[in-house]
């Protein structure tokens, strides 16, 4: 297949699949399969920028400092982003990013219930929102990665697959929570969901002109990465400090590292 195929797979492919994970967990409330997911998703997140996109990105610089300063910037700005409710996202029971014009929780306030008080779908729109703008990015950093190697595009679209599944299950959430049907809140999602697809088909094409922002890309795709899995996913691990959920948690989490690695040998290099 082409490098423009391939994207757009990759693109449609990852919005549909794991937008029909999120939708059967979260209209299910099986939060219990959503904390594996979490802890799931960090490893492949961490495998995927530590084993990967980071290594590659070093082989297309000339200057090694010019990759660390680019990730350390795209942390930064990741940080920014969070703080304006753009690019939090809601992976378990509670999340308190998406809820600054509503005082109350605005998720399941146990695993078999959702609060029934909602704000009009002013929360929800939010949501959809900042995932548009997250989506929208993903596509960029995909197409970056399959500009480089088909490989590299293969395991970035599945460690960004593996998070958005329990992010998209606590984007329900806060739509069923905030008035949404559960119809209205899939068509929503879907509809965000093809911002991923929209910008991995923008970036293939602006980048085949701007080579030169492939390399600072990959930087910015392993601090999307680290940064989604230290700041989103592992606080909320903490919650269950208990020496078996730890020990699942570390599990799943080199079972996604694992994963990750394995790819990348199936996948060889073009």
């Amino acid at each position: 297949m082409s490098t423009l195929t391939w994207i757009i797979v990759a693109s449609l492919l990852g919005g549909i699949l794991s937008l029909l994970c999120a939708a059967v967990l979260a209209f299910n409330m099986r939060m219990s399969w959503l904390s594996i997911l979490v802890s799931y998703a960090i490893g492949a997140l961490l495998g995927a920028a530590f084993l990967n996109t980071l290594p590659e990105a070093f082989e297309l610089s000339e200057n090694p400092m010019q990759v660390t300063v680019t990730v350390l910037i795209g942390i930064l700005i990741f940080f920014i982003l969070e703080k304006l409710v753009l690019w939090r996202h809601c992976h378990i029971e509670d999340c308190e990013a998406h809820d600054p014009l509503h005082g109350s929780a605005v998720a399941a306030t146990t695993t078999t219930t959702i609060q029934h008080e909602h704000d009009h779908g002013r929360s929800g729109m939010m949501v959809i929102v900042g995932d548009t703008f997250h989506n929208f990015v993903d596509g960029i950093l995909i197409a970056a990665a399959f500009m480089v190697d088909v490989q590299l595009g293969i395991v970035t679209s599945i460690a960004i697959i593996a998070h958005e599944i329990p992010q998209e299950a606590g984007d329900f959430i806060i739509l069923l929570n905030s008035g949404y049907s559960r119809r209205m809140a899939f068509l929503m999602n879907l509809l965000s969901s093809l911002a991923t697809l929209v910008g991995g088909v923008l970036a293939y094409f602006m980048l085949h002109k701007m080579n030169f922002l492939v390399q600072p890309l990959l930087g910015l795709a392993s601090a999307s990465m680290i940064y989604v899995a230290m700041s989103d996913l592992i606080p909320s691990l903490h919650k269950r400090p208990e020496i078996n959920a730890t020990i699942q948690q570390v599990a799943l989490i080199l079972l996604g590292i694992s994963t990750i690695w394995l790819i990348g040998n199936i996948f060889p290099h073009d």
